[in-house]
Order: C-alpha cells, then sequence, then structure tokens
C-alpha cells in the first residue's frame, strides 16, 4: 500500500471524512484528496504526524515502516511533534547471494528521529520473503557489530554484502547466515573463515517499496 492508500483506509476504519481530516490539521480538503490518490506523494513529516494522531495511528504504520526486532522505539502518537533526521542510502545489499558492497552517500532519506536507524539499503532478491522484506524495500540499519542469534543483520563478507538472519556459536568457532526462504541454502563459516565475516548493523525496520 501506498501512504495515501494507507490514509485512506485509517480514515474510512475511522468513519472520518476527507473534509474531518483537513479541518483538524488545518488543510484543504483537495489536500487530503491529492495525498490519498498519490497526486501528491512527499507529504512534509509534520503533516503526516499530524494525521496520525487525529486517526490514532502511528507515522510509522502510514510510512509504511515496519518494525523488525526493536523493542525500545516507541510505538504511541506523542503530541509533541518529533524532529525529522536524515540518513544515508548505502546503495543495495543482496537478498539472496552476496553483491558487491557500494556505497551512495549523495543519497538520504529523512526519517522520524524516534527511529533508531544509522543508515539504509534497498534490498534485491527474494531471500528474505520470510522475513516480509521484499525486493526493492529500504531496510534500515542500526549499527553494530554484534547480534544476538535469530536477528537480521547487514554482513559484509570480504567485500561483498548481505541481509540474512544471523547464528553465531563461538564454542564451536561457527556462523550461519540464514535466509527467510527455503530455496536458498544457509552460509555456514568456521574457524578462519569467520575472519571475513563483518556485521555492519542489525536490521530494525523497513519500509515497502512504493511504486
Amino acid at each position: 500500500m501506498t501512504v495515501g492508500e494507507r490514509i485512506r483506509a485509517a480514515r474510512e476504519h475511522k468513519g472520518m471524512t476527507q473534509e474531518d481530516v483537513a479541518k483538524k490539521i488545518g488543510v484543504a480538503t483537495q489536500t487530503i484528496h491529492k495525498y490519498e490518490t498519490g497526486i501528491v506523494t512527499n507529504i512534509p513529516l509534520e503533516r503526516i504526524e499530524a494525521i496520525a494522531a487525529y486517526l490514532e495511528v502511528t507515522p510509522s504504520y502510514l510510512m509504511g515502516w515496519n518494525t523488525i526486532a526493536d523493542s525500545t522505539s516507541s510505538t504511541r502518537t506523542t503530541a509533541a511533534p518529533l524532529k525529522p533526521k536524515k540518513i544515508p542510502i548505502l546503495g543495495e545489499i543482496a537478498c539472496g547471494k552476496p553483491i558487491f558492497a557500494t556505497e551512495n552517500r549523495e543519497n538520504y532519506l529523512e526519517i522520524r528521529s524516534d527511529l533508531r536507524a544509522d543508515f539504509c539499503l534497498v534490498a534485491k532478491g527474494d531471500s528474505m520473503i520470510g522475513a516480509r522484506i521484499l525486493d526493492g524495500d529500504i531496510v534500515f540499519i542500526r549499527k553494530q557489530e554484534a547480534v544476538n542469534n535469530g536477528e537480521i543483520a547487514a554482513v559484509i563478507i570480504e567485500d561483498e554484502a548481505t541481509l540474512k538472519r544471523v547464528y553465531y556459536y563461538p564454542e564451536q568457532g561457527k556462523l550461519i547466515l540464514q535466509a527467510e526462504n527455503p530455496k536458498y541454502e544457509p552460509f555456514v563459516y568456521l574457524g578462519e573463515e569467520l575472519n571475513q565475516i563483518k556485521i555492519l548493523g542489525k536490521a530494525v525496520a523497513f519500509q515497502s517499496n512504493i511504486r
């Protein structure tokens, strides 16, 4: 669903009209119509927050940000607007076989300050579909050098990047990178092979690709 479709769905669920929402947030009814129909897609973040508060949903829901594994982020609507922040988009990351790790620090994405992410990557491939991460989705990453077993992480293998669930067994000197698609075999690394692996960070949320 697009942002506009989510706004419309939330509005209809509450039994509100476009005019109701427009009056509440101080815009013209035609503006809400343009949001819902996709005529206007670059909706200011503070307006997203105002619409979310009125419709009693989270801004993350309207934006299509889906939390992966971080229960510390606030999911409650706040009366005080949160300042946006910009994080870099660092190219693509493979959901399948590893791909060459490229960085493009000229591109940035504006997000809410309560989303604890340091950068984001564009998913490529279908190996993480079991986690609802699809080709073209934006995955938000928080920088950290280790994750708990079963968490999804962005991982560098030599000079190649991939997104997988991580399982590390130090007593066995073994690391397993597991896909979320049964057609992909897990990557298993033993002993000195672990020196080739670097965890970039933990995947904390993803945003569905909006076409």
